[in-house]
């Protein structure tokens, strides 16, 4: 599974790419593979406030629906509007394109909840045994 440096991740698989006071998010490479192809993104309103692991948006799949749940708490500054024609950017891209929102950052001490790719994989290899 593609595991990315300099990013964080949540145990639901979720990503954040942080600059500065922003955070772009998304779904991890290991999700989209369990997800199978993604059909559908729920669009996330700009100025929606979302707290830290609660849910962002859901995605749906050929298999499931799924939630997706805010790696940091913040405010909705900008969603990716190419999902909503092509959801499946995320399948084949889902650390760039595939983005699912940018978010301003309102409490940057939760970073310390997240894991970095060293550990993200750790947990992953833990999944798969």
């Amino acid at each position: 599974m593609n595991v990315k440096n300099g990013y964080y991740y949540t145990k639901e698989h979720e990503w954040a790419y942080i600059s500065g006071n922003r955070a772009k998010v998304g779904i991890t490479d290991y999700a989209q593979h369990k997800l199978g192809d993604i059909t559908y993104v729920d669009v996330v309103q700009t100025g929606k406030v979302v707290k830290q692991f609660e849910v962002l948006t859901g995605v749906e799949s050929v298999k499931a629906a799924s939630d997706v749940y805010s790696p940091l708490s913040g405010k909705v500054i900008a969603f990716n509007s190419k999902l909503t024609d092509s959801p499946e950017l995320i399948n084949k891209s889902p650390y760039d394109e595939g983005y699912i929102a940018e978010i301003e950052i309102s409490d940057n001490s939760e970073i310390k909840n997240l894991m970095d790719a060293e550990n993200y994989k750790k947990y992953l290899e833990g999944l798969e045994k």
